[in-house]
């Protein structure tokens, strides 16, 4: 029966640690007993010098989901691998993930969710290069992450004025 585990890993060696398991599991001919091997891992959309950039980050860092049928000859063969750990949970016997905790990682993998994530901090100056302010130029007062979006103080007829920008309108100076 095919079941999810959690097999622990090395910090930052979970690809490596996924292409060895394939090539040993093919080595010893246990292949067809383990269907998947997945890195936990989510789309992050960062705003940096007004462009965006996309990039792939661990959700589970040291951690390597795979659905297999668990039987004494897989077992041997994955727990020998290097830089694994090891299963999470009994030592003798893996537990198995529940359907709400595969569907809840998986879903994950699968929507790959997009965050925003500001490489600004508070203070800094900046340049409005979008919308009606554009060549304005300020000093970020405010950083609201979950909105994606700056309060930038800009000078509007000699007087500062609060101003509300996404991080895709700005550009360090």
């Amino acid at each position: 029966m095919y079941r999810w585990y959690v097999i622990n890993t090395r910090s930052n060696l979970e690809k490596k640690v996924k292409g060895d398991l394939e090539r040993r599991l093919a080595a010893h001919d246990q292949s067809s007993r383990v269907r998947q091997i997945v890195i936990p891992t989510e789309t992050k959309v960062e705003v940096k010098d007004g462009e965006k950039i996309q990039k792939e980050e661990r959700t589970m860092p040291g951690y390597v989901l795979i659905n297999m049928d668990l039987n004494p000859a897989v077992w041997a063969v994955v727990k020998e691998t290097p830089n694994l750990t090891g299963f999470v949970g009994a030592s003798t016997d893996p537990v198995p993930l529940t359907q709400p905790e595969v569907d809840r990682l998986l879903h994950q993998e699968v929507a790959q969710k997009v965050a925003s994530k500001a490489q600004f901090t508070i203070g800094e100056s900046v340049k409005v290069v979008a919308g009606p302010l554009s060549d304005f130029s300020g000093e970020i007062a405010e950083i609201n992450q979950d909105a994606a979006k700056l309060k930038v103080l800009v000078s509007i007829f000699g007087r500062e004025t609060p101003v509300e920008v996404g991080f895709d309108q700005v550009k360090k100076i």
